[in-house]
């Protein structure tokens, strides 16, 4: 779910808005990474949640119309397609994530259900849904395809949703496309009979992308100076008040795997910030840093203090 792209992302934000030096309480920057990085889980576990409120809310409207005076008999003998859904039924029963959402106390949908309600009229209204509902029975196949559709077509852009979301955590905006995509490929490799686990994958694919978060971060800010002076010999003709903040602590961040991470190859380091400079910062960043972390790697060659250990990691 958290991919070592996204890991940086977060570990820019925290140096970008660390105020201190390197001699502050660095435990803290720690706890706020980690924090933000777990709150990534709450927000795949609040997405799951609006999908199984929608098929709830779906199943009180037509308990309702069932039980009007003068009920019709479309309304006594209702399309019960939605409802029945199997992959919504397979997450509404899945122990392992009913006991998540509880632990973590995700109820927000009942706290403020007229999101609910909104996503579940929008769905009523879309082709997606009555296209579905054209029908009374579906194979587990066409299931998914529905499931996979309302995610992608009705849930994922909805604007409301997109405000609920940032108004609830600042953090969560940023991490909204990977959890998003998460979910998608996680509904795409669903079958009729999936372990108890299928639905609370871990976080970080294993102990080692934790451990590079909370180094990179460390490691970073234990070493704001020496990397900032660096900076300063490949930028002397540069005013610095013309340099992006962003730009500087992808540089500084950059400059921190090359020297203090042996085994992540210098093409990757310097793809990965490039890409998030053209994400993150001004149209011209990514050139810029391009050039100065090209400068710095032909001067590691030259004294030959680039560590790099392992063949191809050039």
């Amino acid at each position: 779910m958290l991919n070592r792209r996204h890991i940086r992302i977060k570990v820019m934000q925290i140096i970008y808005a660390f105020k201190g030096n390197e001699s502050d309480d660095l435990g803290a920057q720690q706890r706020f990474l980690l924090k933000s990085m777990n709150s990534m889980y709450d927000l795949y576990l609040l997405s799951l949640a609006l999908l199984m409120e929608v098929q709830v809310k779906a199943k009180d409207h037509l308990e309702k119309k069932q039980k009007k005076h003068l009920a019709t008999s479309e309304d006594k003998n209702p399309n019960r397609k939605f409802i029945n859904n199997e992959v919504l039924m397979q997450l509404s029963q899945n122990k392992a994530l009913q006991q998540e959402l509880a632990d973590r106390r995700i109820n927000n949908w009942s706290l403020d259900d007229e999101y609910v309600e909104i996503v579940y009229k929008s769905m009523l209204e879309s082709d997606i849904y009555k296209e579905y509902m054209s029908t009374e029975l579906s194979t587990y196949k066409e299931d998914k395809a529905f499931v996979i559709d309302l995610f992608k077509n009705i849930v994922a852009p909805n604007d409301k949703i997109y405000e609920y979301i940032e108004d609830k955590n600042i953090t969560w905006i940023d991490d909204l496309p990977a959890v998003n995509t998460t979910i998608v490929k996680l509904f795409r490799k669903i079958k009729p009979t999936v372990n108890e686990a299928f639905f609370t994958p871990n976080l970080f694919k294993d102990t080692d992308d934790r451990d590079y978060a909370i180094d990179l971060l460390k490691k970073t800010i234990l070493n704001l100076s020496n990397f900032s002076n660096e900076i300063s010999s490949k930028t002397a003709n540069w005013d610095k008040d013309r340099i992006a903040n962003t730009d500087f602590v992808l540089l500084q961040m950059a400059i921190c795997e090359f020297n203090k991470f042996p085994s992540i190859p210098v093409k990757v380091t310097i793809n990965e910030y490039l890409e998030i400079a053209k994400e993150y910062s001004t149209p011209k960043s990514s050139v810029f840093i391009n050039g100065i972390l090209d400068k710095l790697i032909k001067e590691y060659e030259t004294k030959g203090t680039l560590n790099k250990i392992g063949r191809g990691l050039m």
